[in-house]
């Protein structure tokens, strides 16, 4: 009887048990391998598709490849944040990878001939899963690397003799990590295939994103991270002819592969390029079709943004090709298309990979001459131009301008360094300040990097309209229309040596600038070392070394009769070193000029303890922006606390909050009477987007706010027809670009700004109304705001002179709320600085919010 019953319950948990799929389940029965080269279930224990593979996992198999495969050879190329190994496993016929320098020297050779040739192998760059919780890729990354190094036969031999195969296994190993740990723990030996089950449904933050949660498919073109830097860097070491991008998406899609949406593809990527995605997604398609599964191409996604994985290649050159998969979201799952196992979606993206060989294969010639008349014609295009290039200013900030020219290097464009003054229209640019050619090979992404394109063929954009990244490091630029009078240096720039300060002596007190983009970090810096640190709320002329030098408003003091650090003088001549900014002795408290050294305008500083609002609600994306710009750019570790939490800790151990943009109505009211009564005692908070909102609804912020849904209603909406909502939703929205705003150089949110124009980002289109009581607006959007990408001329109308930023006292602290997010995705270093003057000033502002 306990027998029958047993029987029983193994028939109906049948269904849900976990079944391995073996090796012929992924590939056809024709295809041979050679039985001394490990399968993935000799090394990981299991087969693919049973478990989801942990990074450390997929390392080790891919080691294993490379020192049992004389086709494969494996290389670190660098280290996540969690410094994990970012791997590149190069694979080709053994007698190639032999002389794998001298292929890879002809064919970057070839793209600077005018001279056709073919006979070298086409380069295949297979990057997977850049999302960590679109786990397919990664997987299937095991069975492609394991095809390459031990299948047999015609078909292969004839791959690996025409293509260089660069396998990325995992281009975000720990987003990858998080998920695996997430899935693996809570999988049971029966499956649960309800999408509510909690293995398909992740806590915050999910997997998709890296350590600092950041969407890695967005840094190729920004180059934030390390993960991005290791990848361009092996990108232009080999120019690959062709990268591909797999990707997962909705459970109840299916496949999608490009080309995409036609009207939405950068006008600068050549129509060939399209051609080539075309000709390839027939192979796509027959290999698909042979396993009957479905797909879609062309109605959806884009090629606009140049930042992704996929269209980065089209600006350099290659064919960038997007996978998305239907994610399993865990290893089962019900869809509207039935039950869908992981195993399924890892085969898809194996077969797509090895489709995409067979196009390379089938369309090698093809594909090298696109690349090299890519390269060849680009001086003919910028020939075209009516303009010769563009003049970038250095301003007082020489570090922001060297991160700006370090990004520039990365992707290989060329800049020189004025040797002589030269004026385009009414500026004046000087010696130091860059040029940069448009004629040079890398033409196409120079054009897109400075572009300043406002009406566009489609105004629908799956990702941002506008990235100027001039804009973005608030940096004055303009276009040489001619070369004539312009003299530049001989060689491009190069990263300078650091440079070398004189050690400093004791005497009266010393001081360093606001403008230069280490300074926040080194004041604070100093701070944590207990040095008392005082900050000059107007300017003034003070005697230096026998000289007079001027300070403005925002410098920082540090009077040596206020330390009480005994190593006081060697942790500032530390930090003039480390932070490789100045430090100017002063000899007397009596200025020449302005407000002397015990002025009541010279305020005590103190350290920035902050606390930063995550959790179920908040925006991961713009939590690990603000994150990563206080800890890489600051020095600042914030305390990182969920919403939910906010209630129930000690704010008196805070001196600042920050809310990010999410949603905040789920806050408990022990919560908001702790904030209110905090910031009344003297703390700072800060809150941007949804976080502003939050501190309006709260009457914590004296402000108005224009509503996404009043600028929704401004637009007119009679007799449209069902099939133009897609357009009006493009209209009524603001995916990404760029607005001028104007500061207000005399307040202390302003410190450290030379210029009053100051370009923001926005991706939304909530609003502060300009406040109608003085001396509380930071900077505002100017009469004409837009400056650079897509906005509907009516919510152009509307962000017109509206408020950037209001700041104000309440009690004893400080309110502080933008309407846009100054970190977008970190590499916004101009708007930040907003951010980190309310986290070392915000203590400072006199005016109350009545």
């Amino acid at each position: 009887m306990r027998l029958v019953l047993l029987c029983l319950v193994m028939v109906i948990y049948l269904p849900f048990t976990v079944v391995a799929k073996p090796l012929n389940y992924y590939f056809s029965e024709d295809v041979q391998f050679d039985p001394t080269i490990p399968t993935p279930s000799d090394v990981l224990g299991y087969e693919v598709g049973q478990w989801h593979v942990r990074h450390d996992q997929l390392v080790q198999y891919m080691r294993v490849l490379a020192d049992k495969s004389d086709r494969v050879d494996i290389k670190t190329i660098g280290y996540s944040h969690e410094q994990r190994p970012l791997l590149l496993l190069t694979i080709t016929a053994p007698n190639q990878l032999q002389r794998i320098e001298q292929i890879r020297a002809q064919h970057l050779a070839r793209l600077s001939s005018s001279e056709v040739k073919t006979e070298t192998p086409a380069v295949a760059w297979m990057g997977y899963s850049v999302h960590g919780n679109e786990p397919s890729g990664s997987n299937a990354a095991l069975l492609v690397a394991y095809y390459l190094a031990a299948a047999q036969g015609d078909a292969v031999q004839t791959l690996l003799k025409n293509t260089i195969v660069l396998l990325d296994p995992s281009l975000n190993p720990d987003g990858l990590a998080r998920f695996a740990q997430w899935a693996n723990s809570n999988r049971g030996m029966n499956l649960s295939a309800d999408p509510q089950h909690r293995e398909h449904v992740e806590t915050w933050p999910s997997g998709r994103t890296n350590h600092y949660m950041f969407d890695l498919n967005r840094d190729w073109l920004l180059l934030q991270h390390p993960e991005s830097q290791a990848r361009v860097a092996q990108f232009h070491h080999w120019k690959p002819n062709i990268l591909t991008d797999f990707h997962e998406m909705g459970s109840n899609s299916s496949y999608f592969f490009q080309p995409g949406i036609a009207s939405r593809t950068h006008p600068l990527t050549p129509k060939m390029n399209v051609t080539l995605t075309e000709i390839l997604a027939t192979f796509h398609a027959k290999s698909l079709d042979k396993d009957k599964q479905l797909y879609f191409t062309q109605e959806s996604f884009d090629d606009f943004y140049y930042g992704k994985g996929s269209t980065y290649p089209d600006a350099n050159g290659a064919i960038g090709i997007l996978f998305e998969q239907a994610s399993s979201r865990g290893h089962v799952q019900d869809t509207v298309n039935g039950r869908l196992s992981f195993s399924q979606t890892i085969k898809n993206q194996l077969t797509t990979s090895l489709s995409t060989f067979e196009g390379v294969i089938k369309n090698k010639v093809k594909l090298q001459a696109y690349q090299q008349q890519f390269y060849t014609g680009a001086s003919a295009l910028a020939e075209k131009e009516k303009f010769e290039g563009y003049v970038v200013a250095a301003g007082h900030d020489k570090q922001k301008f060297e991160q700006f020219l370090s990004v520039l290097s990365q992707h290989k464009i060329e800049a020189f360094e004025l040797t002589k003054e030269y004026k385009v229209g009414k500026y004046q640019y000087q010696k130091g300040d860059m040029y940069v050619p448009l004629s040079q090979s890398q033409y196409r992404l120079i054009k897109a990097i400075f572009s300043e394109q406002q009406s566009f063929q489609d105004n629908t954009f799956y990702d941002v309209s506008g990235w100027t990244l001039a804009h973005a490091f608030n940096l004055q630029f303009s276009q040489a229309a001619s070369t004539w009078g312009l003299k530049v240096a001989d060689e491009p720039w190069r990263s300078p040596i650091k440079e070398q300060f004189s050690k400093l002596s004791e005497t009266y007190a010393y001081g360093f600038s606001w403008q230069a983009w280490n300074a926040p970090k080194m004041l604070n810096y100093l701070l944590s070392n207990n040095i008392a640190a005082r900050v000059a709320m107007k300017s003034f002329t003070a005697e230096t070394a026998g000289l007079q030098h001027d300070f403005s408003a925002g410098s920082i003091i540090v009077p040596a009769g206020l330390q009480r650090n005994a190593q006081w003088l060697s942790v500032l001549n530390n930090a003039q070193s480390k932070f490789a900014v100045k430090v100017h002795p002063i000899d007397t408290g009596l200025t020449s000029k302005g407000i002397d050294l015990g002025s009541r305008n010279m305020r005590a500083l103190s350290l920035p303890k902050v606390l930063l609002v995550g959790g179920q609600g908040s925006s991961q994306y713009e939590v690990g922006e603000v994150w990563y710009h206080l800890d890489k750019h600051l020095g600042i570790a914030p305390t990182l606390i969920e919403q939910h939490r906010l209630g129930k800790v000690d704010l008196t151990r805070y001196s600042h909050v920050i809310l990010t943009d999410g949603r905040f109505n789920k806050l408990s009211d022990r919560a908001k009477v702790a904030l209110t009564g905090w910031v009344n005692k003297g703390g700072v908070i800060w809150g941007h987007k949804r976080g502003a909102k939050w501190l309006m609804d709260s009457q914590l912020l004296n402000a108005q706010s224009i509503t996404r849904k009043e600028m929704a209603e401004q637009f007119n909406t009679e007799g449209l027809q069902y099939g133009t909502r897609d357009a009006l939703a493009a209209k009524q929205r603001i995916a990404g670009a760029i607005f001028a705003t104007e500061l207000d150089l005399s307040h202390p949110l302003s410190f450290g700004f030379q210029r009053r124009l100051l370009p923001m980002f926005k991706n939304s289109t909530w609003l502060l109304k300009t406040p109608e009581q003085p001396f509380l607006l930071v900077n505002k959007y100017t009469k004409d705001p837009l400056l650079s990408g897509y906005a509907a001329k009516e919510n152009v109308a509307k962000i017109s002179e509206s408020a950037a930023v209001v700041a104000h006292r309440y009690g004893q602290g400080s309110v502080i709320a933008s309407s846009d997010n100054p970190v977008f995705r970190g590499y916004w270093y101009g708007s930040s600085r907003l951010l980190t003057n309310a986290l070392f000033f915000g203590h400072t502002l006199s005016v109350q919010g009545r």
